[in-house]
């Protein structure tokens, strides 16, 4: 009963984060915001919900169990900017996150940023299936629907919009410290605050759906997916968690199929990036379950040519899970015979030769590979087979110049935190643990570290005067955040 009860807290207040004011389901094929109504400028600037998206970014990086798995987070924000390049009203950059989570769900936030969990990959048949769900997310944001329900409640009820939704990030990672943040938030008001969550949801998917229409994926794939979550719901005793913060009735499904009936049909392959990506997220980050079957293999294996080679890229990256290293060497190598520049299959056989002790063949492998200084995926392979290697002063050199232009990359700060440390650089480690810190949401962490860095580095040096101006930084930071940091 707990249990359930938690569930439902979730599941009232994420409606009403990701619903807002009341949109006509017949609103107009363009994907604008509506000229009546409320476009939530007088309550939320653009300038304020990327502040705010720069704070529970980093509130989600420090406590839930996110994929930074490089590959994948390209993979992903690769496809998510191909949807955004084809959708209106976008004010805000967009962000894309991967979380290892078997419940299926997605959600968007503040500023752009859109979480998918890592079972989408295992109910996706196909990547348009996967893009429907990105392009809904997509479409709730570009239409604000978190920033015009945080003006409706302010309206019409007590709810302190900021604590619920931080709430929500920390019940995503600790559901017990989560669900009392919630309950403490919602304060009895729970029961009037679902009135408008099937317009915003019907919304999200007629302007979803035209995004992906246009960015080239098959509109079926929406009302498609739609549906197979329906049936998992209706001969499962507990749906899709997703059907939780997403409501789904039978009218929702009847207009996405109306308006994809509507659409010119269409017959889309998908990437066999999509492949590479499901198969490394069913084989690597399954939560112990054994997600990446045989019988799936066995199935490509005998599909069209790019399910082949993720069939092959699948059996490989089980052995090499297993340590096996010579017999994922075994079924990886005519891949990357064949295609020397494919990031899936250098990352793998540098994982491989690692597993080895075979640096100098990664980091030949890596130097030597087609579109290096364009691939920021092999670059950090780069950097990490030189850190393995004890080369530690060229990790560090590729390492800066990657830090200086991804600055949100903890793999990369992470790796030059090792490199400076192996060459007693003290004050350079501690400056890298810092940015970690910061990315995490631990600014006082990252302020006492970089105060340690200050105080080695040489009296009056340029690097002194760096580490100083970025204390200054991550005060005026802090000073942004106390509002959200107080509800």
């Amino acid at each position: 009963m707990l249990k359930q009860l938690k569930k439902t807290l979730v599941a009232t207040l994420m409606t009403t984060l990701l619903a807002g004011a009341a949109v006509p389901a017949s609103a107009d094929v363009a994907d604008q915001l509506p000229d009546m109504g409320t476009s939530a400028g007088s309550t939320l600037s653009i300038g304020q919900e990327m502040q705010m998206g720069d704070f529970y970014v980093r509130q989600l990086r420090g406590s839930a169990p996110l994929i930074n798995d490089p590959l994948l987070v390209q993979y992903i924000n690769n496809l998510g900017m191909r949807l955004v390049s084809h959708a209106n009203s976008v004010k805000t950059p967009f962000h894309f996150f991967l979380i290892n989570n078997d419940e299926i769900n997605a959600f968007a936030f503040f500023g752009g940023n859109v979480v998918l969990h890592s079972a989408l990959f295992r109910y996706a048949d196909d990547e348009s299936q996967l893009a429907s769900v990105m392009a809904h997310e997509i479409s709730h944001v570009t239409q604000r629907h978190l920033a015009r329900a945080m003006e409706d409640q302010k309206k019409n009820a007590p709810l302190t919009w900021v604590g619920a939704l931080g709430s929500i990030l920390l019940a995503m990672a600790s559901p017990e410290a989560g669900m009392a943040a919630l309950t403490g938030t919602l304060a009895g008001t729970q029961q009037g605050m679902i009135s408008f969550t099937q317009q915003n949801e019907q919304e999200a998917d007629r302007i979803g759906i035209q995004v992906l229409q246009r960015s080239g994926f098959n509109p079926q794939a929406m009302p498609t997916f739609l549906e197979k979550l329906l049936d998992q719901a209706r001969y499962s005793t507990r749906p899709p968690e997703i059907l939780l913060t997403h409501p789904l009735p039978e009218s929702r499904l009847a207009d996405a199929r109306n308006r994809a009936n509507q659409m010119r049909p269409v017959v889309v392959q998908s990437s066999e990036d999509f492949y590479m990506a499901k198969v490394r997220t069913l084989g690597m980050y399954n939560s112990g379950r054994n997600q990446l079957t045989t019988d799936m293999l066995d199935t490509w294996s005998k599909g069209n040519i790019r399910e082949q080679h993720a069939a092959i890229y699948g059996r490989a990256l089980l052995a090499m899970e297993a340590n096996n290293w010579a017999e994922a060497r075994k079924h990886l190598q005519p891949l990357l015979a064949a295609q020397p520049a494919n990031p899936w299959y250098l990352d793998l056989s540098t994982d491989i030769d690692l597993g080895q002790h075979k640096t100098a063949d990664a980091i030949n492998r890596l130097k030597n590979a087609p579109g290096l200084n364009l691939n920021p995926v092999l670059q950090l392979n780069l950097a990490n087979a030189y850190v393995q290697a004890g080369q530690n002063t060229q990790a560090a050199s590729i390492l800066n110049r990657y830090t200086f232009a991804h600055p949100d990359d903890g793999n990369a700060w992470d790796l030059l935190a090792q490199a400076e440390a192996a060459m007693g650089n003290r004050d350079q480690e501690l400056a890298a643990r810092a940015e970690v810190m910061a990315l995490n949401g631990r600014l006082d962490q990252a302020i006492s570290l970089l105060s340690s860095a200050s105080s080695q580095a040489k009296l009056g040096s340029l690097q002194q005067a760096r580490y100083d101006a970025r204390i200054d930084q991550f005060r005026e930071l802090q000073k942004r955040f106390e509002q959200y940091q107080k509800m």
